[in-house]
């Protein structure tokens, strides 16, 4: 064998090699997200808990039982959740009117919520969640403990989807023609 044809070899060797190691990598994160079993959802401690509104009021979980219910976990603190709730709240102002519920937890301070809500209000309801939002949304599937995470509700109660990271407009859409 030549030199040319011996670096030709050792390169299609690496590439392979580089291929196959990318792809293992691209498994172990996806497997390492995949979202764990979760308990019953008709029994889950979620439709037992209340919260605390920003306003005062209690926010009782059990009143989301039986229509489909978009349940976000965010923070003031999270980027990513500041951007998308201006979408989520134009997603509950359209689709609420049609039996779509949406809740956000807040994982944060209250004094935190209540002064970001007076700069930009939302339509739906908003749970004061404080660090126990976190071993909430752990019991429904966010396993590495990051925001935002969102759990999708189907009418039935059962969850659809869990989404760790930022909505889209693709997500949302999808879940309203598969919520009922």
């Amino acid at each position: 064998m030549n030199n040319a044809n011996a670096d030709a070899s050792r390169r299609h060797l690496i590439w392979g090699a580089g291929a196959a190691a990318a792809v293992a990598g691209v498994g172990l994160a996806l497997w390492r997200f995949e979202p764990e079993p979760v308990a019953q959802v008709a029994s889950h401690p979620l439709w037992a808990q209340q919260f605390e509104a920003p306003t005062g009021q209690a926010l009782a979980m059990a009143q989301f039982k039986g229509k489909p219910l978009l349940l976000n976990f965010w923070a003031t603190w999270c980027p990513p959740c500041i951007e998308e709730l201006p979408m989520i709240n134009a997603f509950w102002r359209e689709n609420n009117p049609n039996g779509h519920q949406v809740v956000a937890l807040a994982i944060d301070q209250p004094s935190a919520v209540r002064r970001f809500l007076e700069r930009q209000p939302l339509a739906f309801p908003v749970g004061l969640a404080g660090l126990e939002g976190t071993n909430l949304a752990k019991s429904l599937g966010n396993t590495v403990g990051g925001l935002p995470f969102t759990v999708f509700f189907k009418a039935d109660g059962s969850i659809w989807r869990q989404k760790m990271g930022q909505l889209t407009d693709q997500d949302l859409s999808q879940w309203r023609a598969a919520a009922v």
